[in-house]
């Protein structure tokens, strides 16, 4: 399991999927999504383009049971797979299903025909595992990412988002010749669908031995667990970050005191936002921020609004008095 929470009773579940398949209507299916979900008790995101879909989403298991027969059921999405986990809660503040020109934001077209060789979980660990094997095991995340956890050996990119990594491959691999052309190169992500736009990008630059490892992390951890991880799996929802195994593995340091910790927060001044970690001595010390001079501003989110979940949009932690209807 990917989540490990003993002592609460588990009433939701937690679906990550995605789908490269061209979609006819794409503006519709937003429609039809979003028809589905009313006085339904789920939330999450789920971006639907011409490319395809990608959600990660939660809810109660009913709902979500009746959602995942409904997508099969629809044109087009019959192959799809959810990689699913229990939960006690929803891990999403609210359900946003939205157009998006790409499923992500890379901002160049790619050909999903020509997409890297997919690696099962178990074929994946064979590999890290073998000593006879050569290859470049490359995280395609962004840098804060992997920052909290990473597969043993992975070359650890400092890019702060996915479009950055065209300039990587450009620069450390091509231009300083980081990697033979003719090599193989293993990549993973958190769910897969990352390594499907830079798998692709990698071979129209002319790396012919590429392979992803498929489903991404959270499928290696449900078919294999977490041996060769190292550290916890940054996630795009209110936890921030999900512990992968039984055991409580942190490599993360906090941002000002370089104490031993992986909890994540957004800076509380609400025009920086800065992604941080902190220990909870920092965090009462600093106000939640990440610099002395953030703890200063005028738009700071109270203290007893600050829960370490992803920062929300400003008029949430405005008084009720102040909320305009």
């Amino acid at each position: 399991m990917l989540i490990n929470v003993s002592v609460m009773e588990k009433k939701y579940l937690i679906l990550a999927y995605y789908l490269i398949q061209p979609v006819e209507d794409a503006h519709q299916c937003v429609k039809e999504h979003k028809n589905f979900f009313k006085n339904r008790d789920v939330a999450g995101r789920i971006y639907i383009s011409s490319e395809g879909i990608n959600g990660q989403m939660s809810g109660k298991k009913s709902d979500c049971e009746a959602y995942m027969q409904w997508l099969k059921e629809m044109p087009g999405f019959e192959d799809i797979k959810f990689k699913i986990d229990s939960y006690h809660e929803n891990i999403f503040f609210k359900m946003a299903v939205k157009y998006r020109d790409q499923l992500v934001a890379f901002d160049r077209d790619v050909d999903f025909k020509n997409v890297g060789k997919h690696m099962s979980p178990e074929e994946w660990k064979r590999h890290i595992e073998s000593e006879n094997e050569d290859y470049l095991l490359i995280d395609v995340r962004n840098d804060y990412e992997s920052k909290v956890g990473h597969f043993e050996g992975a070359d650890l990119p400092a890019c702060k988002t996915f479009r950055e990594f065209t300039q990587y491959t450009e620069k450390e691999l091509i231009e300083n010749r980081k990697v033979d052309k003719d090599k193989k190169i293993l990549m993973y992500c958190t769910g897969g669908i990352r390594c499907e736009y830079y798998s692709a990008y990698m071979k129209e630059k002319g790396f012919e031995n590429v392979h992803q490892l498929d489903g991404g992390v959270i499928n290696y951890a449900h078919k294999v667990g977490d041996k060769h991880w190292n550290g916890k799996l940054f996630v795009f929802d209110d936890r921030l970050v999900a512990q992968l195994g039984q055991e409580d593995k942190c490599i993360s340091t906090c941002h000002h005191c370089q104490v031993k910790v992986d909890e994540y927060y957004n800076c509380a001044n609400m025009d920086c936002n800065f992604l941080f970690n902190c220990c909870s001595n920092c965090l009462d010390k600093f106000k939640g921020c990440c610099k002395q001079k953030c703890s200063e501003s005028a738009r700071l989110r109270p203290v007893t609004h600050f829960t370490g979940k992803p920062f929300r949009k400003w008029y949430y932690y405005l008084p009720e008095s102040q909320m305009s209807h």
